[in-house]
Order: structure tokens, then sequence, then C-alpha cells
């Protein structure tokens, strides 16, 4: 049986980036699993790579179907945006293993829905001050900077990656990624061990 690799991490700690680069890597043989959003798209992304960007109508439509996994809204600057996982059919644990993005309450009900033996999690780390630099180049490189919304996103990250909610949620280990290919040469390791633990 396959597992489901969950990345998580406070906004602007290189989840995107690392998210990426280990779906590159072919000796890693990971699927992914597109997560399903309402909120504009931003400058680079491409629908169905990111997430996949629908309206209302269509979210209503997966949860008439009971295909939610899970749903998450957020009352930002620019109106509620919604972050939510459907059963697409998409998923085949029997010959494959998937990496997945999203938060520690996501990771907690899709954990619930697929068992907790298929869901490992990847929790990433990073000093808040780097954090805080990287959110603000990012937007500064957007057509319309959202810098409100910036500084919504990295104060809610005290809350929701606190130590006790990792603790609740039974995350114990951190990837630190101060040095990005020494992240990732971390993470390919244990990932390759929990794989070959099957």
């Amino acid at each position: 049986m396959g597992k489901i690799f969950y990345l998580m991490g406070k906004s602007s700690s290189g989840k995107d980036t690392i998210y990426k680069r280990l779906m590159a890597d072919t000796s890693l043989g990971l699927k992914n699993i597109v997560l399903y959003t309402t909120r504009p798209i931003r400058q680079g992304e491409r629908d169905g790579m990111e997430y996949y960007f629908v309206d209302e109508k269509r979210l209503d439509e997966f949860l008439a179907a009971k295909k939610v996994i899970e749903l998450r809204a957020y009352n930002t600057c620019f109106g509620v945006w919604k972050y939510f996982t459907v059963d697409d059919e998409t998923v085949d644990l029997s010959h494959h293993s998937y990496l997945m993005i999203g938060t520690i309450e996501s990771f907690v009900k899709t954990k619930e829905y697929y068992g907790s033996d298929h869901v490992v999690p990847l929790m990433i780390e990073l000093d808040d001050g780097i954090r805080l630099q990287r959110a603000l180049d990012r937007e500064k490189g957007q057509d319309q900077p959202k810098y409100s919304e910036m500084c919504r996103r990295y104060l809610a990250d005290e809350a929701d990656f606190s130590a006790e909610k990792k603790a609740e949620a039974g995350i114990t280990r951190e990837f630190i990624n101060e040095d990005l290919e020494q992240c990732l040469a971390e993470l390919s390791d244990f990932i390759r061990r929990e794989d070959a633990s099957v």
C-alpha cells in the first residue's frame, strides 16, 4: 500500500518550492493530489497544477455529491476564500504514493479519511524573519500586491501552526528549510525510508 506524504508549513516557508522539487524527483515516484480553491489565481499559477481554481457553484456540487474530504474557509481582506480536498477518484493507494500540501487542519481530516497508517506529515519550518521577507518579496512581484492579506496570513500562522496544534495532530518531526538543498535531501531520505516500510 502507498502513502500520502502531507507537506505543511507557515506561509513563505518554502513549501511550494519544496513541493515542486519533490514532485520533479522521479526517483521518489510520487503522484500529486491537487487541492481545490475558490480564491483567485495568482500570477504564474496554472489551473490543475498548484490548485484547481473553481467557483462556489462547483464547490456546492462536490458537497452535494459528498465528495469533499475537508474544507477550510478563510475570511480574507478580499472576501471568503475556500480551500478543499475532493475525493475525485484519482487516488490509488494500492499502487502509488502521493505528495499533498495543506494545513494542520486539512492534514488531520485527510488522515481521518484515508487512515493514519497511510498519511505521513512533513512539517517545514523556517525563521519568522526570513519568512516575512520572502512573503514581502513575493507580494511585490504581483501585478496587484495584496499586502494586507499577506499580513493577515502571516499573523494567522502563529495560531494555525502552534506547538499545541502540532502535538494534537501527532506531528513530531520538523524539517528546517534554512538551506533548501539540505532540507530536500532530508525530506527525500525520509520519504524513501517511509515508503520502504510499507
